[in-house]
């Protein structure tokens, strides 16, 4: 049986028993495997998490230390821990860690090492901890004995894996060098698969992260389906890092608004770089589709506003440029260093069927683009 003493006011849940005395009363908890929704779990160096409370709270409540172990689960230590009537405000969860994914190209086309450089920028941008993944190719062994003979087909497979984790090495080492000169939190892995699985690897592997970062260049074929895949099949959103520009801090925040679903998504994935910015332009196309409504670009900056952000809204043409450059271009033109749309397009028969803009800003991407599917 675990004793916890408070002092007045503090409830103690347990699964048997609830007790609320007066002053300096001990609360008795009942051994159970049940656990309150708010819990005090124990670390392995003796110590306590410390959980929060709501402002309007008046109550801190504690859940006891597990006293012994639980069907299935690793056994947990006996622990008897007094504790007082802290201040509420002393016992806030701290705010969440951001975590960012860098996914690497290997194969056929590696990444450049100047990805290195503008993802860990991004993610001291940010405050996010990077974890960056080389997906090297795994070739799987189909030759005869016809292929070995006349092409040698074996050694062909074995050289281009061999070439493939070399890229995949060198490219975590620069990523590794610029994290510690930029003293972003780091860590690093490889990850081999199938060449026509190399975009879903990376896509279900940056589903456990906040944000996900590719570096682009126009004739990397490899980068782009890594990008397409993340975009749709990731769940997160998506930064796709051009190796022609070097990043610089993203002050400036361009949204391409059409007041549909798939913009507001990506307007609400991009908040961690929206809430760093010096100021918000809320772009508007106006001649390329029907639109919801009239100010709908207006009524997005004025939110914007609301939520103590410096933010404005304008609208623009597109005339005889698709909309992926006319957007891009009227970034570039007001100063703006972070292109943040949503991403447009669905997949038949694993093929990606993009949107106009979408299909714009992979072909020809000429500043950092936040794209959210």
């Amino acid at each position: 049986m675990t004793w916890i003493a408070v002092t007045a006011g503090a409830i103690v849940a347990s699964s048997s028993a609830w007790a609320l005395t007066s002053d300096k009363r001990q609360h008795s908890l009942q051994n159970s495997d049940r656990f309150s929704p708010m819990q005090l779990s124990q670390r392995s160096d003796g110590g306590r998490h410390d959980v929060g409370v709501g402002a309007d709270a008046d109550l801190v409540q504690w859940s006891r230390i597990c006293g012994g172990s639980k069907p299935g689960s690793p056994t947990a230590t006996t622990n008897t821990t007094q504790v007082g009537h802290p201040d509420r405000h002393q016992w806030r969860r701290k705010p969440m860690k951001l975590m960012a994914v860098l996914c690497l190209a290997t194969y056929p086309d590696a990444n450049a090492g100047a990805v290195a450089v503008n993802a860990v920028a991004v993610a001291k941008q940010i405050g996010a901890a990077l974890h960056a993944v080389a997906i090297n190719v795994d070739i799987p062994d189909v030759s005869n004995a016809l292929s070995t003979y006349l092409l040698d087909l074996p050694y062909k497979i074995a050289e281009a894996e061999a070439t493939s984790r070399k890229h995949g090495k060198a490219l975590l080492e620069a990523v590794a060098n610029e994290a510690s000169s930029g003293a972003v939190i780091l860590s690093a892995q490889e990850i081999a698969a199938p060449l026509a699985l190399m975009g879903d690897v990376a896509a279900e592997h940056s589903r456990y992260f906040d944000t996900c970062l590719v570096g682009w260049a126009p004739a990397n074929q490899t980068a782009r389906t890594l990008a397409e895949a993340t975009v749709f099949g990731s769940g997160r959103p998506t930064v796709l890092l051009p190796d022609s520009t070097k990043v610089e801090p993203f002050e400036h925040v361009v949204i391409a608004w059409d007041g549909s679903r798939v913009a507001a998504r990506a307007v609400a994935d991009a908040r961690a770089f929206l809430e760093r910015a010096s100021m918000v332009t809320v772009v508007t196309v106006t001649d390329e589709k029907p639109l919801p409504g009239q100010g709908i670009g207006e009524r997005l900056a004025s939110g914007l506003r609301a939520r103590g952000l410096m933010a404005e809204a304008v609208s623009i043409q597109a005339q005889d440029r698709s909309v992926a450059t006319a957007l891009q271009e009227h970034a570039l033109k007001i100063g703006g260093k972070l292109l943040v749309m949503g991403g447009y397009g669905h997949s038949r028969v694993r093929d990606f069927v993009l949107g106009g803009a979408t299909d714009g800003v992979l072909a020809d991407l000429r500043l950092p683009v936040l794209l959210s599917h």
